[in-house]
């Protein structure tokens, strides 16, 4: 960071108190003096707004997160453009409005990088890595050179090389959150909301890191190209390292912790704070990487430390902070999008600069493309590969939200503090940032679902139709069975049954013979009746909740669980291309390596030897025993579901 900025406070609840209190020494839109509480009333009216808007568009084609910044751009416009002010709700706008940008990341990023690091899943990240990296690391660099190449070119601003490349870096950070929810919610493919998420958790970390290096160059700081990459290098590398420490530490900790789900969850939201701010602050590195790493970590190695109702409570917890982070981003992102459009009379009535967000929009959009395109042989070949649809809907995900306008917010903060950073600049710059936000969320993210229709992405797979049916055929025996015991119900009396039965609808199309959906003739003519992968998935699913039943009991140590899950979810990733092989992923650990036969050489002592044999052969048995118990059970629960309707 640049030395002639102030340092921050050393606590994010001082800061935040700093930050609350200055801004409300500035005259409220009242005319008089706001209050530090009047903060409350906005954090409280954008979790109202954020309550209705969740549902009432349950179910409809517009995003939360769309609704949630136009809703903002509305506060924002009444509030700063109109004699029609807000009273204390505007003085709660404008004190949040006011808050530094490095504040709001250090308040926000955490959360939401870390409740997305942990949910997603290990096995799907060791598949995706290479392509997350590929689009993070060459694909910012890429997105960054032709946006700065292009506005520095066609921009009639006078902007030097560093300032054109300075916006194209803040611009490559990538927010997804409307499409990653769209594609969670239609049943998409994993593989394409792991690599989008991925992606986007990493895009954020260089991103920051590229525009902290030419930051730095347009505040007069001068690099040559072994200080560049030592730099990149050590706020990179270093983050994971720092990220992976803070995780080590923090699992060893849990293991101390038993059955305290207050103190587990506490921990968990506590490390990623001391881990953001430590990175960023204390050490010089990026601190979203830190975050990241460390909720990668976690969800390795960390899933199986909260056991049963822990688990559901941590879930529950890291979902409502990401829900409340969101809410408050997104709105404060179209307050602070209105404020920095009407606060300059000279950006809102001059038509061109409206002209060239338009064309920087599409230049974003082409240097998307142009990033998918030229990186496209490697991310088809890679991980899981990646189809021309899944492309398609890899470059229109590119969105950008709450990390850019902060990046922007900070660089207009510091104008005046080069010849380059003029006030003008530092309101452009907030001005091509937000509308860009708002364009790419309106736009991609209001038209995603459309074109995942188009490409006929939202259908659901034979196999889900399959499960669909089943429940559905399941529900309905268990509505009739529990509607016959009616009329031995003492309480209810005697009552014309035939006539009740006519107003339960669901109950009034199944007369006769009904067939069981695992024996009716498959419509899909290359499918079978019970399709093979289905019953794989079905299976492994079983052993899967097995091995979490005797976790709970106590049966199997967390480090064992840990082994035997990833068995299993590397072997459901292949269930359609390959036979079971859930054992495959667990002989490593239960065959002794070659590195024990020197381990037997004399230059050892016996005891050591003696101790470590044992442990391997521990370890193993419990490994075998709890395959063995896991598959005899799910082989029975699968018998139990389609046994009497199989072919015979």
């Amino acid at each position: 960071m640049e030395q002639e900025q102030e340092q921050q406070p050393l606590s994010l609840s001082l800061s935040f108190s700093l930050s609350v209190v200055s801004a409300a020494s500035a005259p409220s839109s009242s005319g008089e003096h706001s209050s530090p509480a009047d903060a409350v009333i906005f954090f409280g009216l954008s979790l109202a707004l954020g309550i209705a808007c969740r549902h009432l568009l349950r179910g409809t084609r517009v995003p939360y997160t769309v609704a949630l910044l136009i809703i903002g751009i509305a506060l924002g416009s009444i509030e700063y453009g109109t004699h029609h002010r807000l009273g204390k709700i505007g003085d709660g706008i404008r004190l949040w409005s006011e808050i530094d940008p490095d504040l709001l990341l250090a308040v926000f990023l955490p959360a939401l990088l870390f409740e997305s690091s942990f949910l997603m899943e290990v096995h799907q990240i060791k598949r995706c890595l290479a392509q997350m990296i590929l689009l993070a690391g060459p694909g910012v660099a890429i997105s960054t050179v032709c946006l700065g190449v292009v506005m520095k070119l066609t921009f009639p601003y006078n902007w030097s090389w560093k300032t054109s490349l300075l916006l194209g870096g803040l611009l490559s950070a990538t927010d997804p959150v409307a499409v990653v929810a769209l594609l969670k919610d239609l049943g998409a493919s994993k593989k394409l909301s792991t690599i989008i998420e991925g992606e986007s958790l990493m895009n954020d970390g260089t991103a920051i890191v590229v525009y902290t290096l030419f930051y730095r160059m347009v505040l007069g700081e001068t690099f040559n190209w072994v200080a560049i990459i030592k730099f990149l290098a050590q706020v990179s590398l270093g983050a994971v390292g720092m990220g992976l420490a803070f995780g080590i530490a923090s699992v060893l900790w849990l293991g101390f912790i038993f059955n305290d789900t207050v103190i587990e969850i506490a921990l968990t939201f506590a490390v990623s704070y001391i881990a953001y701010f430590t990175a960023q602050e204390g050490s010089g590195v990026s601190g979203v990487l830190t975050v990241m790493s460390l909720g990668m970590f976690y969800s390795a190695f960390a899933r199986t430390a909260f056991k049963g109702e822990s688990q559901q409570s941590l879930h529950h917890f890291w979902e409502m902070i990401a829900y409340i982070a969101n809410t408050l981003i997104f709105i404060l992102s179209g307050v602070v999008i209105a404020e920095g459009i009407l606060s300059d009379n000279t950006v809102f009535y001059h038509g061109t600069s409206w002209t060239h967000l338009l064309l920087l929009y599409a230049y974003v959009q082409v240097s998307r493309c142009i990033v998918v395109g030229v990186l496209f042989p490697f991310l088809r070949y890679l991980g899981y590969g990646l189809d021309w649809k899944e492309a398609i809907i890899l470059i229109w995900s590119g969105l950008r939200g709450a990390v850019a306008l902060a990046l922007s917010l900070s660089v207009k903060r510091s104008s005046g503090k080069s010849v380059e950073l003029t006030p003008e600049t530092g309101t452009l710059f907030v001005f091509f940032t937000g509308g860009t936000v708002f364009l790419t969320l309106v736009v991609n993210g209001s038209t995603t679902q459309l074109i995942l229709r188009y490409l006929g992405m939202d259908n659901l797979s034979a196999a889900k139709r399959r499960i669909l049916d089943f429940t559905k055929h399941e529900m309905l025996d268990k509505a009739l069975e529990a509607f016959s015991e009616l009329g031995d119900d003492e309480e209810l009396g005697p009552a014309d049954w035939p006539s009740v039965k006519r107003y339960i609808s669901c109950l009034n199309d199944i007369e006769g013979e009904r067939v069981h959906p695992h024996g009716a003739p498959e419509k899909d003519s290359h499918l079978d009746p019970m399709n093979l992968k289905d019953i794989r998935v079905r299976l492994l699913n079983g052993v899967q909740a097995a091995y979490w039943e005797m976790l709970d009991e106590g049966r199997i140590s967390q480090t064992t669980a840990n082994i035997l899950m990833l068995s299993v979810e590397e072997a459901i990733d292949l269930a359609s291309s390959e036979p079971l092989f859930d054992w495959k992923g667990l002989k490593s650990s239960v065959h002794f390596p070659s590195y024990y036969k020197f381990l037997q050489s004399s230059m050892f002592p016996p005891k050591l030897v003696t101790y470590f044999t044992v442990q391997r052969l521990e370890s193993a048995c419990y490994i075998c025993a709890a395959f063995l118990r896991a598959h005899r059970i799910a082989r029975q629960q699968l018998h139990d579901f389609i046994g009497t309707s199989l072919p015979h």
